[in-house]
């Protein structure tokens, strides 16, 4: 179908992550594998701290939801790239890559924000400990998570209509194997001049800020635990924030990596990059803070007693 001098776009071509064919069956079982142990990973992370009452506190409330996030994120990307491992035509209707480009953006952007709720409740914690309950709430929670997942919804459905108001007319393959906003846009025979300045200003403004509030709150945790006199009260209290210090370097790292240089950058590194934070990360989130958790191992230990007493 022809509109003016340009093909109306109706799907887009993916190229996947590699074009060597004898890597297609190694990589696409051990994706299929992380992805299955990512769903039980953190659906098992979500059931545990429902049906464990020592773990129905604020740490463990904005947990569950990064876990929800994480097996929403895996899933936006992992079947498709998983189909297109052997597909004949590595095809992505044009609602479809809408779609996934759509909740891709929202959910990285909810990832993002909850990390820093995650660091600002562990600052409350630590460094106010007094004012813990009543800081954090149960309705302070909910607001706080509700506040998140707004921002994403609203900041997700801005890139994607500005980007899918686009016309397409150079090509309709995407050099990733997702609809990523950066490959998507370079397709674009319109000017993308201010998607680019809107894109960067919103980047700009969730990463910087979250990290901003991430680091600030990680210094005054330090600072508060430096002051501990007894050995032991320092290592408990640093103890709690091992795991979410983890996932906060690996996920704002590859972030950080990709959002800023994608204009110069390599692609093939930029893929390595995607994968890194939208497959492997929300598979690690539950093995990092089911290792290194001790209240999650002493809980997990108390769920494989009650069901062994059951069978």
């Amino acid at each position: 179908m022809e509109e003016g001098n340009h093909s109306v776009v109706t799907e887009f071509i993916l190229s996947g992550l590699t074009d060597h064919p004898e890597l297609q069956v190694p990589l696409f079982v051990l994706f299929l594998l992380i992805y299955v142990i990512t769903l039980v990973g953190n659906g098992g992370m979500i059931l545990l701290i429902t049906i464990d009452h020592q773990l129905h506190t604020p740490m463990y409330f904005f947990l569950s939801i990064l876990s929800a996030c994480d097996v929403c994120y895996s899933s936006t990307i992992a079947p498709k790239m998983l189909q297109i491992f052997f597909a004949d035509r590595k095809s992505i209707s044009y609602t479809g890559c809408y779609v996934q480009m759509y909740l891709f953006i929202c959910l990285a952007d909810i990832e993002c924000l909850l990390l820093a709720v995650m660091a600002y409740d562990r600052y409350v914690a630590i460094c106010n400990p007094l004012l813990y309950t009543v800081t954090m709430s149960r309705q302070r929670c909910n607001r706080l998570v509700a506040g998140v997942c707004a921002v994403g919804m609203v900041d997700a459905l801005i890139h994607t209509c500005m980007t899918f108001r686009l016309s397409f007319c150079h090509s309709n393959v995407i050099d990733h194997f997702f609809c990523d906003i950066f490959p998507v846009l370079a397709l674009s025979c319109s000017d993308t001049s201010l998607n680019y300045i809107v894109l960067y200003a919103f980047i700009d403004t969730i990463l910087v800020s979250s990290t901003g509030s991430v680091l600030f709150s990680y210094i005054c945790i330090i600072s508060t635990i430096l002051r501990i006199h007894s050995s032991e009260g320092r290592h408990k209290a640093f103890s709690t924030c091992v795991s979410h210090v983890t996932v906060v370097v690996m996920f704002y790292g590859s972030q950080l990596f990709v959002g800023f240089h994608p204009m110069f950058s390599y692609m093939e590194l930029d893929k390595i990059a995607s994968v890194f934070y939208t497959i492997v990360i929300p598979f690690l989130n539950p093995l990092i803070y089911s290792l290194r958790n001790r209240e999650v191992k002493v809980a997990l230990r108390k769920a494989v007693k009650e069901l062994q007493m059951k069978s």
